[in-house]
């Protein structure tokens, strides 16, 4: 059995779980996430705990009823709590500005980029720097700011660039004659 699967998910108070044979849907204070349910894993309900389990027939089911666990959870995790990544920008002009449903991003390219943000995600600038992205779905927070950050990754050598907040860019030296 997975490590990972061996530990239940505990439902707080205020979260409805409903399971169907295909899929599970979580309902929570911030908003309702949903999840098809893999075929190589069983997952059953006691009392405010869900307990998952591979269906021990098929290969891999192990494996997959722990990462069936860890969507689950953070799903729970996100209708309760959300999430949130920050981003930096570093640069002389660089800035962000977030205006409805876009991110306009000024990156020392001749022209600005305008990011669509996607359906359920907030973008907030709290200043011309810093980018705060939130949501309920893990997998879409951190694609949304993997998408920014890829219009202008840091560089190694000064370190300009948009950043996520904790990152760390080690810094080269020149070439010297």
């Amino acid at each position: 059995m997975s490590r990972i699967a061996k530990y239940p998910v505990e439902i707080p108070n205020g979260v409805s779980v409903t399971l169907n044979e295909k899929e599970i849907t979580v309902k929570g204070p911030l908003g309702v996430l949903s999840q098809f349910l893999l075929p190589s894993t069983a997952v059953e309900q006691k009392d405010n705990r869900l307990l998952f389990s591979g269906l021990f027939d098929m290969p891999n089911s192990d494996a997959m009823s722990g990462t069936m666990r860890s969507l689950v959870n953070n799903m729970v995790t996100g209708v309760t709590k959300g999430f949130e990544k920050k981003l930096n920008l570093i640069g002389v002009g660089y800035r962000a500005q977030a205006q409805g449903s876009n991110l306009n991003l000024t990156l020392g390219f001749s022209h600005p980029v305008v990011h669509p943000v996607p359906a359920g995600i907030k973008v907030e600038t709290p200043t011309q720097t810093e980018i705060l992205i939130k949501g309920i779905n893990k997998q879409v927070v951190g694609q949304v700011a993997a998408e920014i950050r890829a219009y202008r990754p840091p560089e190694p050598y000064k370190g300009k660039g948009v950043r996520y907040s904790d990152e760390v860019v080690v810094i080269k030296e020149t070439k010297k004659k």
